[in-house]
């Protein structure tokens, strides 16, 4: 099994996806989170045929982190309508390659216009057809002579948008070779973790928080002390 349980019940499962899965299939044919986490449901209840299991959101195959899927058909409908209505709070850790920035208490925000090619995204032409609006902040939480660890909140869901953005700034993901890291990571990972979601629980009359730890391929490459730890845990609960 490829995958962490952080939450389960009747109507939502919520995992952490391993670098190098994809999250569902495609024509390749390798294993997908998607179907791992259905044939985890379907052996652990015994459920007979198919089992419903809706994907309401996506990660990229070479980032690991938080993923939740639906287990009715009813969740799944009120999920997608939430993320697709930006109602969910998506917080990320990167690694990127820049040496020693400050660390410091703002946010730093960033909107670009992005078009979608084949396999990557890019900055949008004066006369580029199909533009959307890209926008994330981010945070310095810490750095070294050769990467710096930064807090990212998306705000818009763009294709490959955190590794186009900071690209874009200097700031390649370590390990992200299509957008210009010097890194090759195994399995083709890239040092990019979504370490937190919120989101209205799509039955329930609750908020959802889920954390994940900072995966090993990071916290090997950066002093993450327990106090940058206990800071990325305050800021993604709304504390600042």
């Amino acid at each position: 099994m490829k995958f962490i349980i952080l939450y389960e019940d009747n109507h939502i499962i919520a995992v952490e996806k391993e670098a190098g899965i994809l999250s569902q299939g495609d024509s390749s044919g390798d294993p997908s989170l998607l179907d791992m986490v259905r044939d985890y449901i379907k052996e652990k209840y015994n459920k007979p045929g198919k089992v419903f299991l809706g994907l309401v959101h996506r990660l990229d195959k070479p980032v690991s982190g938080i993923m939740v899927f639906a287990r009715t058909s009813k969740a799944a409908e009120r999920l997608s309508r939430e993320f697709a209505g930006r109602g969910v709070i998506k917080m990320y850790i990167a690694l990127v390659e820049c040496k020693n920035l400050p660390a410091g208490s703002d946010w730093i925000d960033c909107e670009d216009r992005l078009v979608e090619k084949r396999g990557y995204s890019e900055k949008a032409g004066g006369d580029s057809r199909n533009v959307k609006t890209a926008k994330l902040r981010y945070r310095i939480m810490a750095s070294n002579e050769r990467y710096a660890l930064l807090l990212v909140h998306l705000l818009t869901g763009r294709k490959h948008q955190i590794r186009a953005q900071l690209s874009m700034r200097g700031m390649p993901i370590a390990g992200d070779e299509t957008y210009g890291s010097t890194e090759k990571l195994p399995a083709g990972s890239i040092c990019l973790h979504a370490v937190y979601l919120c989101f209205k629980h799509p039955v329930k009359d609750d908020q959802v928080e889920l954390f994940s730890k900072a995966p090993k391929r990071i916290a090997e490459r950066i002093e993450m002390g327990d106090t940058v730890k206990e800071k990325i845990i305050t800021l993604c609960g709304g504390g600042e």
